[in-house]
């Protein structure tokens, strides 16, 4: 099968999913938005997604995002996101390059971004990355205890103050479960903090929750996702690397 097409159908089968699942707890399904994960993907693959009508990219990886991004800037209809961990030294390409920063964890990766966007002169949409697990391999502000909600809202305080930055929610990755619904707590749990911090600071949007991929996307989607990351069930399984 042409490789557009398929993956044509692939979106429009999760689409299809975004739905039914929307549907199913009285949302509108254009209330969601789906990134199509393109990392560890090559050239031709990210073209074929695009001719396949994805809008919405998602990297995790500066080195190699950023020949994508060249080849296929963002503008118009086409965004770039940054969904994967940033070390601070990487946050001047990103802050030059990427449409969205899904993944700020930290009031120092927020000030060099800041920094940088301004020397670009762009303001840059942004996520707060939650750990609302636990795990200890997962990035993202300590969010898993409602009790230390509060001290997260005054450590994210200075953040909401930068020019250059512009919060529009959160973003969290749930633990993986061969059931999906067991990761359904972990989605609850970001969508109330997000109502938590709404409450604390009204002024700012929390609009956007990027939760789900594609083993428990739907459940997210219930849950109040509003951006759904999904690389396998769109573009297969990844190239395995030689070496």
């Amino acid at each position: 099968m042409n490789l557009v097409k398929s993956i044509a159908e692939n979106i429009e089968n999760v689409n299809e999913r975004i739905n039914r699942a929307a549907k199913m707890v009285g949302r509108h399904p254009d209330q969601v938005s789906l990134i199509v994960v393109t990392k560890g993907h090559p050239l031709e693959i990210v073209q074929a997604a695009i001719e396949a009508g994805a809008t919405d990219l998602g990297e995790n990886y500066v080195e190699e995002a950023l020949p994508k991004i060249a080849e296929f800037p963002g503008g118009g209809d086409l965004a770039w996101h940054m969904i994967g961990h940033i070390q601070s030294r990487k946050a001047k390409p990103v802050s030059g390059n990427f449409s969205w920063v899904q993944t700020v964890d930290s009031l120092k990766l927020a000030r060099r971004l800041d920094r940088f966007a301004g020397e670009f002169a762009r303001r840059i949409p942004i996520l707060l990355e939650c750990n609302v697990s636990g795990e200890e391999t997962k990035a993202g502000w300590t969010a898993w205890n409602e009790l230390e909600w509060h001290t997260l809202a005054q450590e994210i305080s200075p953040l909401l103050e930068m020019e250059n930055l512009i919060p529009h929610g959160l973003m969290t990755m749930a633990p993986f479960f061969d059931q999906p619904e067991k990761a359904r707590p972990y989605f609850l749990r970001l969508r109330q903090l997000r109502d938590y911090l709404a409450g604390v600071f009204p002024q700012h949007d929390w609009k956007q929750l990027s939760m789900g991929m594609s083993g428990d996307f739907e459940i997210a989607v219930q849950e109040g996702a509003t951006m759904v990351r999904i690389g396998t069930a769109i573009l297969g399984e990844r190239p395995k690397k030689e070496g």
